[in-house]
């Protein structure tokens, strides 16, 4: 391993972000040159992910600048797309960057569908890239030095931000590489080896030597911090990458601390406390000596330990010969200050230099969501307006109608049609007469048909994947650690429910239709006939043409035609209530800039208020004046029917033209709803259709989410052992008497019974004869049998026995008389071949016991050990010579 330690990168799977941002840009936004912008932006943040994790990338400043960039580019798409798991649903699958799996389980890897969750693992990556560009620098030159605090600061920086929102980000246990603990202490490390450059550079610039114990005591407590947090943490030590990390951290503490002591007693040689120098000098030897025994195979000190022993060697002659100062004990001695110049980056995007955002004119999900609030209130407004006109409109309508007016007006002559019943029958004639109104009535049945399969459909498609949850998570309990079904899809059950409450609730508005229909259906049908038809049907009375040029009529006359003036001006009023449009977005957008947030409710109503309480008070005033204008009308009324003669003839009349006005208001309003249900039927359609997308977009990433789970558990299933242990039998572990090497070099070789063994006849049936065994290959010693142990040298002589495991406790100095002893860099075995030819490993010749003879040379080539029982010259050696 390098001095400087670096993070490997974590990899992901590959994730298509073109369909599902594509499918909510079109179902958002409608289409034009805005929407085509949105879905090329779409297909540009793909490309950027791929380039970003889908190919290995150098270790480069321009490889980090496109994970930052891409990092960026999520931070500012975040709020502009709804990332759930039960609407915008993206799955992203990354392995574990520490373990590497076994043979059959893979590598731990974790799978969800959480924005959140890329976020941290791309910053991760860019952490890990940071500290990898700054282990490739030049540490010669001040530019390589420079850059190396740079990125070092830069993935501290990263490593802590990750610390401090992983767990809110992802709601859930994440994997052991980006958890808290584990990028802490990761952020501790970067911000040791950030200290440690500048050391270097304080020392290339030959800084005073004060400044520089400072920095490298400094350093020394990073390292020791980051030391206590790694080997104290119960999971970081069995990764393979902190095994490899503690003894790095120890040595550096250790180098550190000897450095400082170093330039410290440089400080105290200039204020002539020579004893306080040597014993400086002495303690960083110490910690020097520490690191060359224990370490030496991960960090060289022999230089600063010859530049320390030079020193002290210097010092202790002249204290000897010169000074006689007494050296004080290590413990009394001064403290000696810290300086920390490093501080960890702080994480606010935009990180990259040269970052646009993709989707810049893509307002904010918050903005999106307050302006649809805004409205619906602003159609809620608008319809309150406009309903409250039509619905006196049509009161003053059947005011009328029940008066016979306007005409009773007209008939004075109680012969012929009056003129408004005939401009009344001709345009119910122009709009299509009953043919309309029935064709209309029958394709509403289909219209809700369709709607409601959509519907029903969509539900299903959320019950099926639903049960199949259920059954899975019963077949493997706890093991199925995902969001239940049930509650992922509440909101969009609450959204179906809410639909079939509207579809519900139209079908009963449209029998409302179908009896109204029914009820004027045969006054409509005279209105349809001919003219002269329709004269004929109305009965007939005594002319009164006295009241011809009466003043009650000429007032009647007056008060009608201020209420058709007053219609008028309600169609246009309704007008322009419609067409009032304002552009709220800017105002919900300069919101959430200085607040961070939207008060949708008081900024829509305020707003509102401004636009339509002009409109508000002009349609109070129509109100008022309809009803003091419909009181006039039926005084004047009373007053012309006083005058007019009364006989059954005339009544009857007068009832029919009565019920003719009535049918032509009531085809007017049923022709009205028609159109309105029809036209909702069919945007309820698109609705629909969208909510299926919906239902099927998160029930295909929910199947996906299931394969890889059911992966990972098949996998999880094949790392466990498949029988319980059971114990070996004896004759496996205690073979036969036979030939038994010495305790030296073992070769593998084909299992064969003793020859003992063969020659006695056994009871029961053998099994098929062995092959015999193999002569002997050199490439074959590359293995070592286990399952049969050599026996040793005789019992006065003990075997070799595997040393202890040396701890990687604090890295406490080794003091003289204490050798210490070196560790062993792979699992030790005593029988290995080759065991004292490994490279790196001393040798360790052979200590004989007083008064026992050694073991013998080894016999000239060909030629057996002496003193061991001998094969058959016939067969081939069991064992073969050395």
């Amino acid at each position: 391993m390098a001095t400087f330690i670096s993070v490997p990168l974590k990899k992901s799977s590959e994730v298509d972000l073109v369909k599902p941002l594509s499918k909510f840009v079109t179902a958002t936004y409608p289409a034009g040159e805005e929407q085509g912008e949105y879905v090329r932006a779409v297909e540009e943040l793909n490309k950027l992910r791929k380039n970003a994790l889908g190919r290995p990338l150098d270790k480069h400043e321009s490889s980090l600048e496109i994970l930052l960039r891409y990092y960026d580019q999520l931070c500012a798409v975040e709020p502009k797309f709804p990332f759930s798991e039960n609407q915008l649903c993206l799955t992203f699958t990354w392995k574990d960057a520490f373990d590497k799996g076994s043979l059959f389980g893979g590598s731990v890897k974790l799978a969800l569908a959480s924005l959140g969750y890329e976020k941290t693992c791309v910053l991760f990556n860019a952490a890990a890239l940071a500290s990898q560009i700054a282990s490739e620098q030049n540490l010669d030159n001040d530019e390589g030095l420079k850059a190396a605090a740079k990125y070092y600061q830069l993935a501290s920086g990263a490593f802590g931000h990750i610390k401090d929102t992983v767990l809110s980000a992802l709601n859930r246990e994440p994997t052991m590489d980006i958890s808290p603990e584990t990028v802490g202490t990761l952020s501790l490390i970067m911000l040791a080896q950030a200290q440690e450059v500048f050391f270097l550079k304080a020392t290339s610039d030959k800084m005073k030597d004060a400044v520089i114990a400072k920095l490298a005591n400094q350093a020394a407590d990073f390292y020791g911090d980051a030391f206590k947090q790694c080997q104290y943490k119960d999971n970081l030590p069995k990764y393979f990458y902190f095994q490899e990390v503690l003894p790095v951290l120890a040595a550096k503490h250790c180098i550190m601390q000897a450095n400082a002591e170093l330039h410290q007693s440089v400080l105290a040689k200039q204020k002539k406390r020579f004893g306080e120098e040597i014993a400086r000098l002495q303690h960083a030897a110490e910690l020097v000596k520490t690191v060359a025994s224990r370490y030496d195979e991960y960090v060289s000190v022999k230089d600063l330990s010859d530049k320390i022993n030079r020193a002290l060697t210097a010092a202790k002659k002249d204290n000897d010969f010169i000074y006689h100062d007494r050296v004080p004990e290590v413990k009394d001695l001064e403290h000696i200050g810290k300086a920390a110049l490093v501080k960890a980056t702080t994480i606010t995007p935009p990180l990259s230099q040269k970052f646009t955002d993709l989707f810049e004119k893509m307002v904010p999900m918050a903005v999106q969501q307050s302006m649809s609030i805004y409205n619906q209130r602003k159609a809620e407004t608008v319809n309150r307006l406009v309903g409250s006109m039509r619905e006196a409109t049509n009161l003053c309508n059947g005011v009328l109608a029940s008066l016979n007016l306007p005409a009773a007006l007209e008939d004075l002559s109680g012969d012929s049609i009056p003129q408004s019943i005939a401009e009344k029958a001709r345009s119910i004639v122009q709009q299509g007469g009953l043919q309309s109104i029935e064709q209309l009535i029958k394709d509403l049945p289909e219209l809700l048909t369709r709607n409601r399969e959509i519907l029903d459909e969509s539900l299903k498609m959320l019950d099926d994947e639903e049960t199949t949850d259920n059954e899975l998570r019963t077949k493997f309990n706890q093991r199925w650690n995902r969001t239940p079904s049930g509650d992922l899809y509440k909101p969009l059950r609450a959204e179906g429910a809410n639909f079939r409450n509207i579809l519900d609730k139209a079908v009963q508005a449209d029998q409302v239709v179908r009896d109204r229909y029914s009820a004027h259906c045969d006054m409509i049908t005279l209105l349809c006939k001919p003219e002269d038809e329709l004269n004929a049907a109305i009965p007939s009375a005594n002319p009164t043409k006295t009241l011809q040029g009466s003043e009650v009529v000429n007032v009647l006359r007056s008060q009608l035609a201020q209420l058709d003036e007053m219609k008028k001006e309600r169609e246009t009023l309704e007008g322009e209530i419609k067409s009032v449009t304002f552009d709220m977005s800017t105002a919900f957008l300069t919101a959430l800039a200085q607040d961070g947030a939207i008060n949708e409710e008081q900024l829509s109503l305020s707003q509102l208020d401004q636009l339509y309480g002009s409109y508000n008070q002009r349609v109070q005033a129509t109100l008022r004046t309809q009803e003091e204008l419909l009181g006039q009308v039926q005084t004047s009324h009373q007053e012309f029917s006083s005058l007019k003669q009364s006989n059954t003839e005339a009544n009857q009349r007068e009832e029919v033209l009565k019920k003719l006005a009535s049918a032509h208001d009531s085809y007017v309003e049923i022709s009205s709803n028609l159109r309105e249900g029809t036209k909702f039927y069919n945007d309820l359609t698109e609705i629909l259709l969208k909510f299926q997308n919906k239902c099927s977009d998160i029930v295909f990433a929910r199947k996906t989410e299931r394969d890889e789970l059911l992966k990972e558990l098949q996998q999880s299933i094949a790392r466990e052992p498949s029988a319980p242990s059971f114990n070996v039998p004896a004759y496996q572990s205690n073979p036969a008497a036979g030939p038994t090497p010495a305790p030296r070099t073992v070769f593998p070789q084909q299992p064969q019974q003793p020859q003992q063994a063969q020659q006695q006849p056994v009871a029961k049936p053998q099994p098929p004869a062995r092959p015999p065994p193999p002569s002997f290959n050199p490439q074959a010693a590359a293995t070592t049998p286990t399952n049969t142990p050599p026996t040793g040298p005789p019992a006065n002589n003990p075997p070799p026995v595997v040393p202890p495991n040396q701890a990687q406790g604090p890295p406490y100095p080794t003091y003289q008389g204490y050798p210490g002893y070196f560790q062993m860099p792979m699992g030790y075995n005593p029988y290995a071949y080759g065991q004292y030819n490994m490279p790196n490993m001393p040798y360790m010749p052979y200590q004989a016991t007083p008064g026992q003879g050694g073991y013998p040379g080894a016999p000239p080539a060909g030629q057996p050990y002496p003193g061991y029982p001998q094969q058959p010259p016939q067969q081939q050696p069991y064992y073969p010579q050395q």
